[in-house]
């Protein structure tokens, strides 16, 4: 096997090139570049509920022997946490905990889903430009009736262009897809788990008088 065989610029040029196209006239250009964004975050430390856990703790601790009317919003750096403990200790409610936290997860799931979606129409348009490079090197294919007529180039052009589109669509865009989507439900699940140890530990120091709000704090998306 001589792997300078199986590298054609044109060939690589007609699949990568219009399946990247076809995926940006069809998705739009916002949805790849929010894909190239979740791409980008696969190379961070992804999110870690005991880190989030340690960072809440003071806070957490605080509202537990002060009682949450005398505690003070503390800053983590993770945006929702943030937003989630500052609405909790300003409206005193469990409730207002969980409209924060499914306020960022809906946005994070839309942003997740888009970036999913883009990578599976890639995955499906590759295979379609393989075929159609296919088409472009069997045209180039000398009349029959030419003495001499060199045909190796035009096959060699047709056999990878297929082979591109296969393992562009098949072991690169979709398999990165899922890999986009593991991510995504791994920190979804592992961010309700650190709201739910959130409202386990509060809850004795919230005023009882609330019926209504703590039936908000029990709905889940």
């Amino acid at each position: 096997m001589q792997p300078e065989h199986l590298l054609d610029p044109v060939s690589a040029l007609i699949v990568v090139g219009g399946t990247c196209l076809a995926t940006v006239l069809r998705c739009g250009l916002g949805d790849c570049v929010t894909a190239l964004g979740a791409v980008g975050a696969l190379f961070h430390r992804p999110f870690d509920p005991e880190r989030a856990r340690a960072d809440l703790a003071v806070q957490v601790q605080e509202i537990r022997q002060d009682g949450v009317i005398r505690s003070r919003p503390a800053r983590t750096g993770d945006a929702e946490f943030d937003e989630a403990t500052e609405m909790l200790i300003g409206s005193r409610s469990l409730g207002a905990l969980q409209l924060a936290h499914c306020a960022h997860k809906r946005s994070r799931v839309e942003r997740s889903q888009r970036a999913v979606r883009t990578f599976i129409q890639a995955g499906d348009l590759a295979p379609v430009f393989g075929l159609a490079g296919t088409l472009v090197a069997l045209n180039q294919l000398p009349p029959l009736d030419r003495p001499g007529g060199d045909f190796s180039v035009a096959i060699s052009m047709a056999v990878l262009t297929t082979l591109y589109g296969l393992l562009l669509g098949n072991l690169f865009f979709t398999p990165l897809g899922r890999v986009v989507a593991r991510r995504a439900a791994d920190e979804e699940r592992d961010r309700q788990a650190v709201i739910d140890w959130i409202e386990a530990q509060v809850a004795d120091a919230l005023p009882r008088a609330e019926p209504h709000l703590r039936g908000v704090a029990e709905a889940r998306p």
